[in-house]
């Protein structure tokens, strides 16, 4: 750690890192803090890139490093002391994922301010070229976003920094492609509708083992789930409706939405009976997954449309 405080003292003291909200003032004791702090991770994180290497060869995948799941958002300081210790292991990074203020909960909407967001957003980019400039890391590195899927709020303060920018992103959004599954299912109807009817119902009484790893990125009011029996008699329409994200539609179940969002093993326990289904309802399930995808995803944040 020493040492690596030493090779970087100079630079981080005479620090100007263009386009900052605010201007970064670091010491020794600053920079020694931070090292303690993240430095152990950063090693860790080579030794698994260079496992990964090892097994499959250089250049043949890419490389992130996430943070998201942190207590509480990174610092510029703290986001420029870890990229400079990526760097010094020479881990070839292309995506980096730090933690933003507010609530980045699998499923549903983003909960928080967002200005500050967006503040916190502007500086990483801002911290990220400086990186790329200055510690020889690859030009293609750009932040991610996770959990990117539905955070609607937040689309338009993310087009506007990546466009002033002129910088790429990561918008981790694997999560919203199995429930828009679910929802093309549930509009299938007969044996579709109930085999989702059924993925609800394993979800809910393992609630407790689906939820618990992830438990900093869901926020489920258990009151707010309804029982088995009582989705048992749900139409298509009244199932889509409660699981589909639209706030307007005073069905929605932002809870149950996110249970089915950490239930993916329930449906994957099922092997080919959740498969056969998939192929059978091919179209339906992939206009609702296309549609997702492309006109409330990669329209608002890459065209901002």
């Amino acid at each position: 750690m020493q040492d690596f405080c030493r090779r970087h003292k100079e630079l981080l003291d005479t620090l100007d890192v263009p386009g900052l909200s605010s201007r970064l003032v670091t010491d020794a004791i600053q920079i020694e803090r931070v090292a303690r702090k993240y430095l152990a991770a950063v090693r860790q994180a080579a030794v698994v890139h260079r496992h990964i290497e090892q097994v499959k060869g250089s250049g043949n995948f890419i490389t992130e490093i996430s943070m998201d799941e942190t207590d509480a958002p990174q610092t510029p300081l703290e986001l420029l002391i870890i990229l400079a210790a990526i760097a010094d292991e020479g881990i070839p990074i292309q995506t980096i994922a730090p933690k933003f203020s507010g609530r980045f909960n699998k499923g549903v909407d983003y909960v928080g301010e967002t200005d500050r967001f967006e503040r916190e957003f502007n500086d990483d980019l801002c911290v990220i070229g400086f990186a790329i400039r200055n510690f020889e890391l690859p030009d293609n590195l750009k932040l991610s976003v996770h959990s990117g899927s539905d955070k609607f709020s937040i689309y338009p303060a993310i087009h506007r920094a990546i466009s002033r920018h002129g910088a790429g992103l990561h918008l981790k959004t694997a999560g919203t492609t199995w429930l828009e599954e679910l929802i093309g299912l549930a509009e299938a109807g007969g044996g579709a509708l109930a085999l989702v009817k059924d993925i609800y119902g394993e979800s809910l009484d393992g609630i407790s083992e689906l939820c618990a790893p992830y438990a900093s990125v869901i926020d489920i009011d258990v009151a707010c789930l309804p029982a088995t029996k009582e989705v048992s008699n749900w139409t298509s329409e009244q199932f889509v409706s409660a699981l589909r994200h639209d706030p307007l539609c005073p069905a929605y179940n932002p809870h149950l939405r996110q249970l089915l969002h950490v239930a993916f093993k329930v449906a994957a326990k099922k092997g080919e009976c959740y498969m056969d289904q998939i192929r059978a309802n091919h179209g339906v399930v992939s206009r609702n997954v296309t549609g997702n995808l492309f006109d409330r995803h990669i329209m608002p944040v890459f065209i901002g449309l």
